[in-house]
């Protein structure tokens, strides 16, 4: 068993080629290449007798990897990702968007390669909310985002923006609170839903705010078809209503940007996460030069 010491921290730990996997894809990189040369990082310790190393010669020697798979790109990027671990910097990553465009999948798959533990639906915050609120005070609260409009009695058609913002509206209470706490905490974090709306959320400088879509109706078609296969909720109940939702991720597109909000269109799952998550990069490192 190799042994790894966390100077920092002060502990040691067995060395894990599952951990050291993820620290690479967290570049960009495949999870099977990353796999691969996490293997061969760990046979290289093997091979020269190592029985502790310390994290920053696993650091090292995954870089050199890096290179030698001529990924020079992820080899920067994985530097980077270890040195922000390092500083403990913070993070919130938000991603909205209308019904069924793949915001729980992407948000699952960044909170794997970030290492963030805490995942958080606004669907969640608005049940909390609907157990507190009587339908009577606030109808919008107590229906599907796209049949708000109905409660709130908005007419058919330009209504149905209106009974949607109502609901943001409230929803968003709850999730400016959960803001407010992972600041002052300072915790990751990742909240998703389509109550993510740009101009509803109040934004500190280390939250990373996107806007998920799908390019058009097949393709929702497709997502919701897909949905109902591992999950209670039907495709026939969402495709009813599929014109609706598409009015509504015209709304959060328009307001994304009018707010500076990059749109992420969302094809393929590793092309999304990797997009995003280069973003985030981008930005934190010119906000660590300046």
């Amino acid at each position: 068993m190799i042994l790894v010491t966390d100077s920092e921290r002060k502990i040691k730990l067995p060395f894990s080629r599952g951990i050291l996997t993820r620290s690479i894809t967290l570049a960009g990189v495949d999870v099977g290449i990353a796999y691969i040369i996490a293997t061969e990082v760990q046979k290289e310790l093997e091979g020269k007798g190592f029985r502790t190393v310390t994290t920053e010669e696993i650091r090292e020697l995954t870089y050199r990897k890096l290179l030698e798979h001529g990924l020079k790109d992820a080899a920067r990027s994985y530097l980077f990702w270890r040195k922000l671990r390092r500083m403990k910097v913070p993070i919130t990553v938000l991603l909205g968007g209308t019904t069924g465009v793949g915001k729980s999948t992407i948000a699952t798959e960044l909170a794997f390669r970030l290492g963030i533990r805490s995942v958080i639906g606004t669907d969640t915050i608005r049940e909390v909310m609907r157990r507190i609120i009587a339908p009577e005070l606030l109808p919008a609260l107590h229906t599907s985002s796209f049949l708000a409009w109905k409660a709130v009695g908005a007419p058919e058609g330009s209504g149905i923006i209106h009974g949607f913002e109502d609901q943001v509206q409230h929803v968003s209470v709850g999730v400016n609170a959960v803001l407010e706490r992972a600041h002052k905490e300072g915790f990751n974090a990742i909240l998703e839903g389509i109550h993510l709306v740009p101009g509803y959320i109040k934004l500190d400088s280390r939250d990373f705010m996107y806007v998920i879509t799908v390019r058009n109706e097949k393709d929702l078609e497709a997502r919701f078809y897909e949905r109902s296969r591992y999950s209670k909720r039907p495709a026939d109940y969402y495709l009813e209503h599929i014109d609706e939702i598409m009015a509504i991720q015209e709304f959060v597109v328009e307001r994304a940007r009018e707010n500076g909000i990059p749109i992420i269109p969302n094809g393929e799952l590793e092309a999304t996460v990797v997009a995003i998550m280069d973003d985030i990069m981008k930005k934190l490192m010119e906000e660590l030069e300046d």
